[in-house]
């Protein structure tokens, strides 16, 4: 399934999710684009990466077995669609699950039922941890630039994997909390050395634009100011902050929910 017509991919994702819940007997709550459309630097030839969060009925989490908690749709042509359970997300929400929060900041949203995403935004804001922010963003920015930004002639699209957890860096040191899913937004509210944010927007706008950024010559500006923030961070100890808080709140957020997603029906 290759989607041509962009005005149409919205319904089509719609159609899918729909028989998605049909097939599997859940209810989706949350359904958002992750990836490089919702970060803000799609190519022309991205995927759609659907990702959401589902209720089963009470009756499944019941039983005396634990059933599976995630939904993996095998891809086809452009979309790549997978799905946690909401008893996984709560889970992952507590951990401050970097992936998760990037869902709930998507800027491309699908389907948003029973007001759930914005109340885990604002539980998410209670189980923040900086520290697991700040470990895995480094974990990426260091391995993205060791793999695709050493010497000359670089992978000039990979620019923006490396500046993208580094500016998540900078946004969380900076106090400004929950990191925005769109990269845009990073760039435009951090203040960032002279040159820097010109050189990321004459990137952006190359892009978007449709060059191709596979091999090319490195970026000096850019360069050195990775260099210079991973630097930075190697000499840097990152303190634990991880809070250490009771559980109860997302008990109860997560048996309203299944009230709220399926009222009195029943799967029998």
């Amino acid at each position: 399934m290759n989607i041509s017509n962009p005005s149409s991919t919205r319904e089509l994702i719609l159609t899918r999710l729909a028989e998605i819940e049909s097939e599997n007997q859940i209810k989706i709550a949350f359904a958002c684009e992750s990836g490089s459309r919702a970060w803000g630097f799609p190519s022309e030839n991205s995927d759609y990466d659907v990702r959401f969060i589902y209720i089963r009925p009470l009756e499944w989490y019941l039983s005396v077995d634990v059933g599976r908690d995630v939904i993996e749709i095998p891809l086809a042509g452009d979309l790549d669609i997978n799905g946690w359970d909401l008893k996984k997300a709560l889970q992952l929400l507590r951990q401050t699950n970097p992936p998760l929060l990037e869902w709930l900041g998507s800027p491309i949203i699908y389907l948003d039922r029973y007001a759930i995403a914005d109340t885990m935004r604002g539980l998410a804001e209670s189980y923040f941890s900086s520290s697991v922010y700040l470990h895995h963003y480094l974990h990426m920015a260091r391995g993205n630039y060791r793999d695709y930004l050493q010497g000359t002639t670089v992978w000039v699209k990979k620019y923006f994997y490396v500046l993208r957890p580094i500016l998540a860096m900078r946004w969380v040191d900076s106090g400004l909390g929950l990191v925005p899913t769109d990269f845009n937004i990073m760039v435009d509210g951090l203040n960032l050395p002279g040159g820097v944010k010109e050189a990321i927007h004459r990137l952006l706008e190359r892009k978007k634009a449709g060059n191709e950024l596979s091999m090319g010559d490195r970026i000096p500006v850019l360069s050195d100011f990775i260099r210079e923030e991973l630097s930075h961070w190697d000499n840097f100890e990152i303190a634990n902050t991880s809070p250490t808080l009771s559980s109860a709140d997302l008990d109860a957020f997560f048996r309203e929910s299944i009230t709220k997603a399926w009222g009195n029906e029943s799967t029998g």
